[in-house]
C-alpha cells in the first residue's frame, strides 16, 4: 500500500510541477490570448510591440549594432516622423535577419510571416467575401461561408550533401555575390522529407542519395513562410560528379574541408578580389544552413586520422 502511495504522490507531484513550470504556463496564456479577445486586448494595453512598414521592421544602429526597439502601442505616425524622432529606420527584413540579435530574428521572420499572411488572406476563396481577423491576428473567419482561415507554412528541404571528405554548396543568380549555401527545396505534395530531399539533389546536381539523417528546423519567412526541415545526404564518392541543372542553379561546386573553414571565417564584405571575382562565404550564423555546414566541419574534424 505504501509502495502504491509513493507512485501516485510521485506522479501528482511531477504533475503539478508541470503544470505550474514557467514553460508551460507561458504556452498556456499564449493560447489564450489566441482565443480569447478580451484577454487578448486587455494584454495588448500594457504590451510592447514592434513596428513594421511595409513589411519592414523598424531598427536602431548603435554604434556597430542594431537593435529592435519594443515599444507601447502609440497609434498611427508617418514612417519619417517615426524615423527622425526614434532615430533609426525600416530595414529590409533579409538584412534586419542577420543584424538583429539572435532572440530578435525568430520573432522578426514571425511577425512579418503574420503580416504577410493576413494580407494575402483578406478574402474567402470559396465565397468571395471579406473574412475578419481575431485580435490576436491567429485567424481569419468567413462569416457567410463559416470557415477559419489559419496561418501555414510551406514545408522546405535544405540539405547539405557529403561524399565524406567534401560538402557541396550552391547558388542561384539571385544570391549575393560569392555566397553559396546547401540545396534546398519545396516538398511537394504526397512526399515524405525523405523522398523530398533524394529527388532535389537528383534534380539540381544529378546525385543518387545513399543515405540521409535529419539535424534540425527553423521556421524561414522568405519567400513565404516556410518551414525549413534541415538534413545531411551522403552520395558515394565514386558517384560524386556534378550535373548541375542550370535551370535551378548557376553554380555547384564541391569543397573541402579547409576551404570551408576558411569560408566560414570570411566576411561577405572583403570576398571580392582584385580580378571583380569573389572568394566563396557562406550564410550567416542566424540560417540553419550554417549550422548544417559547422556541424559538417565538426564531424569532420572529429574523425580519427
Amino acid at each position: 500500500m505504501a509502495a502504491i502511495y509513493q507512485v501516485v504522490y510521485r506522479r501528482a507531484s511531477s504533475l503539478f510541477c508541470r503544470l505550474h513550470s514557467t514553460y508551460v504556463r507561458k504556452m498556456r496564456y499564449l493560447n489564450e490570448l489566441k482565443e480569447d479577445d478580451s484577454l487578448c486586448r486587455q494584454a495588448q494595453t500594457s504590451g510592447t510591440f514592434y513596428l513594421f512598414h511595409n513589411l519592414s521592421p523598424f531598427l536602431q544602429k548603435v554604434g556597430k549594432k542594431y537593435l529592435v526597439p519594443q515599444l507601447s502601442a502609440a497609434g498611427a505616425l508617418e514612417k519619417s516622423a517615426i524615423e527622425s524622432e526614434l532615430k533609426g529606420s525600416f530595414t529590409d527584413l533579409r538584412k534586419a535577419l542577420f543584424v538583429a540579435d539572435g532572440k530578435d530574428s525568430p520573432l522578426l521572420a514571425s511577425a512579418q510571416s503574420l503580416l504577410r499572411w493576413h494580407d494575402s488572406h483578406q478574402y474567402c476563396s470559396k465565397t468571395g467575401q471579406p473574412t475578419q481577423k481575431n485580435v490576436a491576428g491567429s485567424k481569419r473567419v468567413c462569416h457567410g461561408s463559416g470557415i477559419t482561415y489559419y496561418p501555414q507554412m510551406s514545408p522546405v528541404v535544405i540539405t547539405l550533401v557529403s561524399d565524406g571528405s567534401r560538402c557541396l554548396l550552391a547558388r542561384q543568380p539571385s544570391f549575393p555575390q560569392g555566397m553559396y549555401t546547401a540545396l534546398s527545396g519545396f516538398c511537394d505534395v504526397g512526399e515524405n522529407v525523405e523522398e523530398t530531399v533524394r529527388r532535389e539533389v537528383a534534380e539540381e546536381v544529378g546525385l543518387e542519395v545513399e543515405s540521409l539523417w535529419y539535424s534540425a528546423s527553423q521556421h524561414w519567412p522568405f519567400p513565404s513562410s516556410c518551414l525549413m526541415i534541415a538534413c545531411h545526404a551522403l552520395v558515394r564518392a565514386q558517384q560524386a560528379e556534378i550535373s548541375m541543372n542550370s535551370l535551378e542553379l548557376e553554380e555547384a561546386h564541391w569543397f573541402g574541408l579547409e576551404e570551408i573553414v576558411e569560408g566560414l571565417k570570411r566576411d561577405p564584405r572583403s570576398s571580392k578580389q582584385d580580378d571583380g571575382s569573389f572568394l566563396p562565404w557562406f550564410p550567416p550564423k542566424q540560417a540553419i544552413a550554417h549550422q548544417l555546414i559547422c556541424e559538417w566541419v565538426k564531424q569532420q574534424t572529429s574523425q580519427p586520422a
